[in-house]
């Protein structure tokens, strides 16, 4: 703003200044309360804001400061008159738009070419865009191949302890392990008196040589509870040799580990069924 006080001079105002407080004039606008010349000075030295200040109540106070000072220093009064005029000045200057300097403004052929340059970028921009919607869209023209779900795999647990219930148990185990008596079960045999009561019934019914393990008993004889067939092969065998001890039947066994046949020893003298060789052993005890 000091450009704009180029030419004044507070010298010029003495009288204004040297006036006593009946004969200054004192403003009240708009916040400001003082006298004209401090408020222009203070708006020569940007302290007070001028765009605030209405001209309008300065023109009355002052024409109301006029009407008095007629009678007393016309001095003082023209001194005021310049103040508000520079005051008035002032803020029109503030209030018009600044000038553009010539050196700025561009040339006609830079606006032409600046205007043609924006025009072929908007064509451009607008060429693109329509390249781009005439492109396939995704969901209307193309589909994406949907992702795979994963596999879960949901764990629910059994059982829920914690460390004291597993040592609880496993020593409540280990305890009765500790005192428990073998008891060992008892095997399911065929009884050597049964055995021998069987074969002295069946050699008594014998009319030659028979085969000693077709006499066995068969299961629906033994009943449900049957013992083991090897169990009953063994009873009947020493049943067999028990029996032919006492004289009641007689064995024999054409070679090593094949079959045994019995006969009643009334059927002694008779002959060996057909084809059943010559060498017979007689087992007794």
């Amino acid at each position: 703003m000091t450009d704009l006080f180029d030419g004044f001079e507070e010298d010029e105002f003495s009288a204004a200044k040297e006036a006593g407080a009946t004969e200054a004039l004192i403003l009240d606008i708009g916040g400001w309360e003082g006298p004209l010349h401090l408020l222009l000075a203070l708006a020569r030295k940007n302290k007070v804001d001028l765009a605030v200040i209405s001209m309008v109540e300065l023109a009355d106070q002052y024409l109301l400061f006029i009407d008095k000072a007629r009678t007393h220093r016309l001095d003082i009064a023209a001194e005021y008159l310049v103040m508000a005029a520079w005051l008035t000045y002032l803020k029109s200057r503030l209030l018009l738009p600044k000038p553009r300097p010539a050196d700025d403004e561009p040339e006609p052929e830079e606006m032409a070419a600046a205007l043609a340059f924006r025009l072929s970028r908007l064509e451009a921009m607008r060429a693109a865009g329509d390249a781009l919607f005439a492109r396939p869209l995704q969901g209307r023209d193309v589909f994406t191949r949907g992702a795979p779900e994963g596999v879960r795999s949901i764990r629910t647990p059994l059982y829920e302890a914690e460390l004291y219930d597993l040592l609880k148990a496993y020593a409540t185990r280990r305890e009765r392990q500790s005192f428990a008596t073998y008891q060992p079960k008892s095997p399911n045999v065929y009884s050597l008196e049964n055995a021998r009561k069987r074969l002295t019934g069946v050699a008594r019914t014998l009319s030659g040589w028979a085969r000693l393990d077709e006499l066995l008993p068969d299961e629906d004889e033994l009943g449900y509870d049957a013992p083991s067939q090897d169990s009953v092969l063994a009873s009947s065998l020493l049943a067999a040799l028990e029996i032919t001890k006492h004289g009641e039947v007689r064995l024999r066994q054409d070679e090593t580990y094949a079959p045994i046949w019995m006969r009643r020893v009334a059927e002694a003298a008779g002959l060996p069924p057909t084809g059943e060789g010559a060498c017979q052993r007689c087992a007794r005890r």
